[in-house]
């Protein structure tokens, strides 16, 4: 729920041209047992039955792709699948559809842009978005941003859109209309019964993830390079996320808002619609530009809890953020965080300028925020650096695992959490064993798909 923007394209670097791999034919069937086809293929249209496609196949994605109430789209380990560069693409899993998108660490899905090595960009298409029948806290049906014009939302926490497990999403994030964009991967009343772990969205021209709502529950999340916020929650989003990095690329900013490592919201208006959004989240790691060179002027927050949401974040690391650590805004949101309904406990906090940072609206000052987060096993790191991670900084292999002296490494509580959260002994998103090996890229524009 953005401003439009216009991205300053900034890859360091001249442009390198590259083949495109030939995806020229069609393979398009619903019925329940699919031709084979190999070597290329089209996926465009609506899906109302079943739609397997295969591995040795790469896919170009045609407009709008709609797995309507009924359908299923099966994406094998290994696929690759690029979106048209004229007629822009999205998958869009409507309630009642299912996507099975399940890669492996060796052979993770794809989903990128058409364009020729060198020559992606932010915006090249869509994204993916999944629709689903858990509760949110409209008093009406709600419809999806990005032009798609779905509904999503209903009365089924536990509701199952199928599962997408070692999956990226490179090079998306279109805008319908201004405040209606497609995101890296959106989630509209997704419920519980949905399986998210081991996803990469990167180069977003939006936000990488956004939560409207819904149940679902996820781990293993990684959000690079994305111009404006990497995780958005509105809407009554109620579920638990494990084990999310939130890396922010200098050159990379939205200039028609503001870049956030989190974002959330109650809902557009700052209204007390019930349930209030809370995320439960824990170890999770926020690295911003740390104001190196080039540094974008609208990086922003590593945490913004606004517009009278409640939020749980816990064991976390957040370093090297322009604006500000931990923001507390609004006068909702500042209640639950003095009363204890929301909670910040054990993490590891450094900004630029305010690492704790209260408004008027939200009744705290700076200090005040400080104070109840120091009370609550949280520390102000001195430098960036000080959080002692491998290597954070590096645009292309970097590394986030702490070294044995860090204070990441040990410090974690899982006190009162539900028993969904794995109990470790580490803040921050990774421990001594890096679950990010064999299956991201951080360098996608200059990849062979």
């Amino acid at each position: 729920m953005k401003l439009q923007r216009i991205l300053p394209f900034l890859f360091t670097g001249a442009l390198a041209t590259g083949a495109i791999v030939g995806v020229s034919s069609c393979n398009k069937s619903d019925d329940d047992k699919p031709p084979v086809v190999t070597g290329a293929g089209e996926l465009k249209g609506d899906i109302s039955g079943n739609r397997v496609l295969t591995a040795d196949s790469v896919y170009t994605i045609k407009g709008y792709v709609y797995v309507k109430d009924g359908g299923t789209l099966t994406i094998p380990a290994g696929t690759i699948l690029k979106s048209d560069v004229i007629e822009k693409a999205a998958i869009i899993v409507e309630r009642g559809g299912k996507i099975m998108a399940e890669g492996t660490a060796q052979k993770p899905i794809v989903f990128t842009s058409g364009a020729p090595k060198g020559q992606r960009r932010p915006g090249d298409w869509g994204g993916v978005i999944i629709l689903g029948k858990a509760p949110t806290n409209r008093s009406t049906e709600p419809t999806i941003e990005g032009g798609v014009n779905r509904q999503y939302g209903g009365n089924d926490a536990n509701d199952n859109s199928g599962v997408m497990k070692y999956v990226r999403i490179e090079f998306a994030g279109i805008a319908a209309a201004p405040g209606s964009e497609i995101n890296g991967l959106t989630l509209g009343g997704v419920g519980a019964g949905t399986t998210i772990e081991n996803i990469m969205v990167s180069y977003g021209n939006d936000d990488a993830y956004e939560f409207f709502g819904g149940t679902v529950n996820a781990k293993n999340l990684v959000a690079f390079a994305n111009s404006d916020d990497d995780f958005d929650f509105d809407f009554g989003y109620v579920g638990k996320l494990q084990y999310g990095l939130a890396i922010k690329h200098p050159q990379y900013a939205d200039i028609g808002d503001a870049s956030n490592g989190i974002e959330c919201d109650n809902d557009g208006t700052g209204t007390n619609a019930t349930p209030f959004t809370h995320p439960k989240i824990s170890n999770f790691t926020f690295v911003g530009p740390n104001n190196r060179a080039n540094t974008q002027s609208n990086h922003n927050f590593a945490n913004r809890w606004r517009r009278s949401t409640h939020f749980t974040l816990r064991n976390s690391v957040m370093i090297g953020w322009q604006k500000g650590g931990f923001s507390v805004e609004s006068s909702e949101t500042g209640s639950s965080y003095t009363n204890g309904t929301s909670e910040f406990k054990n993490n590891l906090v450094h900004a630029i300028t305010r690492p704790f940072y209260g408004n008027s609206g939200s009744g705290l000052t700076d200090s005040a925020v400080l104070s109840i987060a120091v009370a609550s096993g949280s520390s102000k790191l001195d430098s960036a650096n000080a959080a002692q991670l491998t290597n954070p900084w590096s645009l292309t292999a970097p590394n986030f695992t702490p070294l044995g002296s860090s204070p990441a490494a040990t410090g974690a509580s899982f006190a009162g959490m539900d028993a969904w959260f794995t109990q470790v002994t580490f803040r921050g998103a990774i421990g001594s064993a890096d679950w990010t090996q064999g299956w991201t890229n951080w360098d996608p524009n200059y990849t062979d798909y």
